[in-house]
This record gives structure tokens, C-alpha cells and sequence, in this order.
């Protein structure tokens, strides 16, 4: 007996609506731990990759934005931290276009090393004389040490083109290898000092100019990694920017854009479930009305998960969530509004005191890493910065509050201090290994990048990274994850 054509049909029309019907739905609900920019960031990106329908809950105790805080001063608010970046930080500039923000006007200053005892290099108004005096006191380390980082920054520009086009990477290791191959690995290994030397840096470079540097950074000496000195350095050669209105706007900005709900908590812990064959997340959290869970698809941790800055919990996970080593450097910030004491600095008249920006050697006797004359957060075209013999806003780093003799030899006097203590950057002598992205199937660490490089960048990177990686996995997409030889793979899809 012959079948009618529709017994025929049937059976071969669903083999061809099965592709389309299998696809897998996306998450329902995400929830993201921490509203600085990584949780910002992540949330937008992954809105971005997953669609609008997605939940997104963001879990943040303090105010949004984390490190990228402010004071107010007479009115007035200041970055709290020196948070400038740096012209080829693709994501961020993507980001202030995106919300319609803008940078901040550029209020010139010069900068000059101090030793403890005098100024060992100024800078001039004059460009031709600045190079000059470097080559003066230190022949061509400062060409070399150029020449070093602009190679490190233009492999680490790659990391644009593989997102572009979806790629993604399951561990630290993998995304440093396809930038840079070993080299970069190593890189995160040996210290920034070990690696100028070796490209005929010399030593009294790296101890003035390269070590007042990380001190102003990262508030470590030249010991720290390689890869994270190249990034701090690139941020000190090249032009910077700042936010118009605070660079905070940019984390309430994407916020907002992805239209995620913000949960005034703080996370206590992770327990993992399962639902129909699938991992389900319980996030469990303390906050003002008290303690309580919810139950996600996806959870993304863009806050330290080492035990020196949370009390965070993993439970039914086998094998269990290994700890996380390392610990991190203290770091603290004073805004001060007063009348700098330019005698401590060589300078009786205070009318004749040059500078904006003051970095410090690493002198046993220093008890600041670094000082400047920061300017509102709002510049208006009248602006003007106050002159050395005014009352300004002085933003001094150092590793231990200043006592008040520490205040008076920086300061003739003063009408406001503002101390934020920080746990800012990891101590990189600290872990001899980098921690993991992925923790479980769909449970991911974000902010474990600082240990490579500790920037606003590089955050919006991982960010970017962390999108992608939970995408690409959620939909089964391994051709997107760890591929090798990706410039090649990029250029043939061009």
C-alpha cells in the first residue's frame, strides 16, 4: 500500500524544523555579584549577547560603581581615586558614546620625582626639553622602555578583534596565550624590572622613573609583574582621559541601559542545585530587611573572592570550589583641602611651587607613594586650577593613614581631610598561579583579571570575555572558545 504524500511529508518536514525548535532558550534569570564596573560592564555585555527578555539582578551592598567613587569637597566632587584612562581603552570609549557622556576637559599640570630630599626629574612646559633631560640623565632607556611597551600593547589590541567576532576564552592563561603566546605568559611570572633590563633599560631608570611610577599605580615596587608594570606604564606615556561628571556614571550608566534590577545585599554564597538535568544556582544574601536566596540560570562573581575581602561560600559543589590564594595591598587615599607646604619640597615661596603631580621614589623614609592637585569632576571653561600659594585639593596615596605630623609636613594647613582606606590591587607577589574564569558550568569569576592587570580596561575586557565565554557555552559553541591561531582565523573571515 502506498502512503498519502502527507504521511511522506510530515516526518520530513519536522527533520527540517528540528534545528530551529532545538535551539536552547536563553538564561532566564543572571544574577551578578558586585555593581563596579565588571558588574556594569558584564551586565551589559551579556543583555547584549543574551537579548533584553533575559533578568538580570544585580547584587551591590554599597553605592554603584565600587572603587570608581567620589568626595565632595566645598560643593565640589573629586575622583577619590586617580582613575584615568588611557586613549586606547576601546571598551570604555565605547561605553561613554553608548550613554552620551563625554570626556572631562584636560587642565594641564607638570609632574616631577621626588626622592625624600629633592627632585630628581621635572617636567618643563617645553616637550623638546623633557626628552632632553631624560636622555641627559639616562641616556636611551626611556626610548627603549618606550619601544618595550608599545610591542606589549599593540599584541594586547588583538584582544578587540577576537570579540569583535565572538571568540572567547575559558582561563587567563588561554586568553594571554593567543595575544601574545609564552611571552605573555611568562610576563605575568617575571617582574616588570627583571624584563627592562633585559631590553637594556637601565638601572637607575627603573629605580627613579619606572619604580615612581608603580608606586603612584599600583603602590608596589618594580617586583610587580610584567604584564601588569607594561599596562601601568602604558597608562603613564600615553594620553589619558576622565569622565565628564565622574567616571562612576559610566557603571549607573550601563546599569540602567540594560535596565537590570540593582539588590541593595551582599552576596554570603553560592549553593548549586539541579532543575530537569541542569545546574541551578541559589545565591543566598544579607540585607537590610534581613537574609534571603534566589535561584538563577547564571551567576557572574565580579567581586574578590579571596578570604582577605570576603566571607563567600560555596556549598554541593564536587569537586569543591578550590580557595583562593593571595592577598592584597593596602592602599589608602586622603583628599585634602589646604595650603601645600612647598618648603618640604624645596620650594620657600610657594609662589614658585611648579607642579600638579608629585611621584615618589621608593625611599624607606617616604610615607606617601604619591601626591596631586585634582581638579572637580565638572570643569566648567572658566576653570582654572588654583595656584600653588591657594588652598587646593590635594589627593595624597600612601600605604598607611597620614598621622597629623605627616599631614603638617605636606601641608602648611588645612581645612578637610577625607580618608578612604582600600584593598585597591592584588599583591601580585602574593599567588604564584592565576585565578580560574570558570567555577562550574554556568558560574563564572570575573574578577580574578586583576592578577594579570589591575585597570578599568582590563575589567571591561574580562567583562567583555566573561559575556562571551557564557554565550558561547551556554549555546554549545566550542569553534568560539580557546581557539588557536586566531589572528589567522580572524583574517580569513574578513
Amino acid at each position: 500500500m502506498v502512503p498519502p504524500p502527507s504521511a511522506l511529508l510530515l516526518p520530513a518536514l519536522a527533520a527540517l524544523l528540528v534545528p530551529a525548535t532545538a535551539a536552547r532558550a536563553p538564561p532566564r534569570h543572571i544574577a551578578v555579584v558586585g555593581a563596579g564596573l565588571g558588574g556594569s560592564a558584564v551586565a551589559y555585555f551579556l543583555q547584549q549577547h543574551f537579548g533584553p527578555q533575559v533578568q538580570l539582578d544585580v547584587f551591590e551592598p554599597a553605592g554603584v560603581g565600587g572603587r570608581l567613587a567620589t568626595v565632595t569637597v566645598n560643593k565640589q566632587q573629586y575622583e577619590s581615586r586617580g582613575a584615568s584612562i588611557h586613549a586606547l581603552s576601546l571598551h570604555m570609549q565605547d561605553f561613554v558614546k553608548i550613554l552620551g557622556l563625554k570626556h572631562r576637559r584636560e587642565v594641564a599640570g607638570k609632574s616631577a620625582i621626588f626622592s625624600g630630599e629633592h627632585f630628581i626629574l621635572e617636567e618643563t612646559d617645553w616637550y623638546l626639553l623633557n626628552l632632553f633631560r631624560l636622555w641627559w640623565h639616562y641616556g636611551i632607556s626611556f626610548l627603549r622602555l618606550q619601544m618595550w611597551v608599545e610591542g606589549v600593547m599593540e599584541k594586547f589590541m588583538r584582544i578587540y578583534k577576537y570579540q569583535a567576532h565572538g571568540y572567547a576564552f575559558s582561563s587567563l592563561e588561554e586568553l594571554l596565550h593567543s595575544l601574545g603566546g609564552d611571552a605573555f605568559i611568562n610576563m605575568t611570572q617575571r617582574s616588570v624590572a627583571e624584563c627592562l633590563l633585559e631590553v637594556g633599560v637601565t638601572q637607575r631608570f627603573v629605580d627613579d622613573v619606572i619604580a615612581a611610577v608603580l608606586r603612584s599605580s599600583y603602590g608596589q615596587s618594580v617586583l610587580v609583574p610584567a604584564f601588569a608594570g607594561a599596562m601601568s606604564l602604558a597608562g603613564a606615556q600615553g594620553s589619558t582621559w576622565e569622565v565628564e561628571g565622574g567616571n562612576k556614571l559610566v557603571c549607573s550608566g550601563l546599569l540602567k541601559l540594560t535596565k537590570a534590577n540593582i539588590i541593595p545585599a551582599r552576596v554570603t554564597g553560592v549553593s548549586l542545585h539541579s532543575s530537569e538535568g541542569r545546574a541551578l544556582y541559589q545565591v543566598h544574601y544579607e540585607g537590610s530587611d534581613g537574609q534571603g536566596s534566589a535561584f538563577y540560570d547564571m551567576v557572574i562573581v565580579t567581586t574578590p573572592l579571596h578570604p582577605s575581602r570576603s566571607n563567600f561560600t560555596f556549598e554541593n559543589f564536587e569537586p569543591p570550589i578550590a580557595d583562593f590564594p593571595g592577598a592584597f595591598q593596602p592602599s589608602v587615599t586622603s583628599v585634602v583641602h589646604g595650603y601645600l607646604n612647598s618648603s618640604y619640597f624645596g620650594f620657600p615661596d610657594p609662589k614658585l611651587f611648579p607642579f600638579a603631580s608629585i611621584l615618589t621614589t621608593d625611599t624607606p623614609d617616604l610615607f606617601f607613594n604619591a601626591m596631586d592637585n585634582i581638579c572637580p569632576v565638572n570643569i566648567s571653561a572658566a576653570f582654572r586650577r588654583k595656584q600653588p600659594q591657594e588652598a587646593a585639593v590635594w589627593r595624597v596615596l600612601s600605604q598607611q593613614p597620614l598621622d597629623k605630623p605627616q599631614l603638617k609636613t605636606l601641608f602648611r594647613s588645612y581645612y578637610s581631610v577625607q580618608v578612604t582606606e582600600w584593598q585597591t590591587y592584588p599583591r601580585f607577589d602574593a599567588a604564584k598561579s592565576l585565578p580560574p574564569i570558570v567555577l562550574h558550568d554556568n558560574l563564572f569569576y570575573l574578577s580574578g583579571v586583576e592578577w594579570v592587570a589591575s585597570s578599568m580596561e582590563m575589567i571591561a575586557v574580562a567583562a567583555k570575555n566573561v559575556a562571551l565565554l557564557a554565550y558561547n557555552r551556554w549555546h554549545q559553541d566550542l569553534e568560539k572558545i580557546d581557539q588557536k591561531d586566531l589572528m589567522h582565523k580572524v583574517k580569513t573571515e574578513l
